[in-house]
């Protein structure tokens, strides 16, 4: 069965992920905007943070679907390429549930700026970072954040400065989000391929994230995190920092899309390295 309560679930939790992550973009802006850097941070850092907590609960999803293709493949002889397809087909669904997420982060923008702002007051007034997270229980809260939902505007984003904006920072982002997004997905589908190596292949998507996480810290977070400074600073306008944060959004929706065609070959490498991490047997 190719849909099942564990796919539509998983699906529904990589847009929510990834939906936060692109929220935090946000962050920065709102920095510059309420002059509170070191409190943005905090908030940008809570917001990854959390969505890479609700990662880990997709994690299993991901493990049923692939024990039962697995399954069949030691079940069925002469089954492996039929079980392969149906399991990168739901792996490919779950990827594009990341783009729609992706995609619906960067159009509530200006929401998740509004909310940073919030935020940002909340901390001041209570002087705890839990403190002002339990006001989130007040239903008058949610009202707000409802009330706040709004589309960026197209006349305004055609006035952003996006030539400002590195354009080396925008390609490494892109490439950053295209294996992030697929590095746990990518060696589910592995352990499939080569079902004798499964735990090993399993085991690779930590080092791929992990490297990606690298490549993003040392790339794209500095970079952009300079930019933010700069404006700061009043050597940069605060539309600058608009049309960064607009066009990494862009950008990342741009990743998780070239993600689909990197997810065949990056299961085969992962496949081979597992298999040449246990002696090419």
């Amino acid at each position: 069965m190719f849909w099942s309560s564990q796919l539509l679930l998983a699906m529904l939790l990589n847009g929510i992920v990834q939906a936060i992550q692109i929220g935090a973009y946000a962050a920065r802006l709102a920095g510059v905007m309420s002059g509170r850097i070191a409190t943005s941070i905090s908030l940008f850092n809570l917001f990854v943070t959390g969505s890479r907590l609700a990662a880990l609960f997709l994690t299993p999803m991901l493990g049923v679907l692939t024990d039962r293709a697995a399954r069949h493949v030691m079940a069925v002889p002469g089954s492996t390429n039929a079980s392969i397809a149906g399991l990168t087909d739901q792996l490919r669904c779950i990827v594009l549930a990341g783009s729609v997420g992706t995609a619906c982060g960067a159009l509530l923008l200006p929401t998740f700026l509004l909310l940073f702002l919030r935020g940002i007051r909340a901390f001041e007034r209570t002087g705890s970072l839990p403190g002002a997270l339990m006001r989130l229980g007040d239903p008058r809260v949610w009202l707000l954040v409802v009330r706040s939902l709004r589309l960026p505007s197209v006349a305004r984003l055609r006035l952003l400065p996006f030539g400002e904006v590195p354009q080396r920072l925008l390609l490494f982002n892109v490439i950053v989000t295209a294996i992030y997004a697929i590095g746990v997905v990518a060696a589910f589908d592995a352990s499939v391929i080569d079902v004798n190596h499964r735990a090993t292949a399993i085991g690779l998507s930590g080092l791929i994230n992990g490297i990606a996480t690298i490549s993003f810290t040392l790339i794209v977070d500095p970079t952009s995190a300079y930019i933010t400074d700069q404006a700061v600073r009043g050597e940069r306008s605060l539309e600058t920092v608009k049309a960064m944060v607009v066009a990494l959004s862009i950008t990342a929706v741009l990743g998780t899309l070239l993600s689909q065609i990197l997810l065949g070959p990056a299961a085969q490498v992962i496949a081979f390295a597992a298999r040449m991490t246990n002696g090419g047997h």
